[in-house]
């Protein structure tokens, strides 16, 4: 496959109230918001991208322990990725660590100068999360080609 025809990789972060997508640029090289969403949004935007033929990947935000064991919420993602994989079989489906993602987005949306009043909107710490993780499984990436 050429550079220029390379499909995107798409980060969720989900959350049981919203959940925030990110996607890359064509090259792998950059993450960017798309929005935050709920379960039915969620559907509407990846079958949109799918249509397309636009996903090469979708990584799912894995929430694991300090120690890296499961809790709570790992069964919840779990069974998220159970109907993901139901709805879209077709999707290449990886997790990712997401241990401290929401805490490094609202680093990242305070460093960039966002407002309280911004940083506070719905959705906007959601979507900067799934850039965090896009971003990290890329710089992954990257260091392994």
């Amino acid at each position: 496959m050429s550079l220029t025809s390379k499909k995107r990789v798409v980060a969720i972060d989900f959350g049981t109230k919203r959940i925030g997508v990110a996607q890359s640029d064509p090259l792998w090289l950059f993450a960017q918001p798309v929005g935050t969403f709920d379960r039915a949004g969620l559907s509407a935007t990846l079958g949109g991208m799918i249509k397309k033929d636009d996903i090469d990947l979708l990584i799912v935000g894995y929430p694991l322990s300090e120690s890296g064991q499961k809790n709570a919420m790992t069964g919840v993602i779990d069974r998220f990725i159970e109907t993901l994989h139901e709805e879209f079989p077709q999707l290449k489906i990886e997790t990712i660590d997401e241990h401290h993602s929401s805490r490094d987005a609202r680093s990242i949306l305070i460093a960039s100068g966002t407002s309280r009043k911004n940083r506070q909107q719905k959705g906007r710490l959601d979507s900067a999360a799934a850039c965090v993780l896009l971003s990290e499984f890329l710089e992954n990436h990257l260091r392994e080609r």
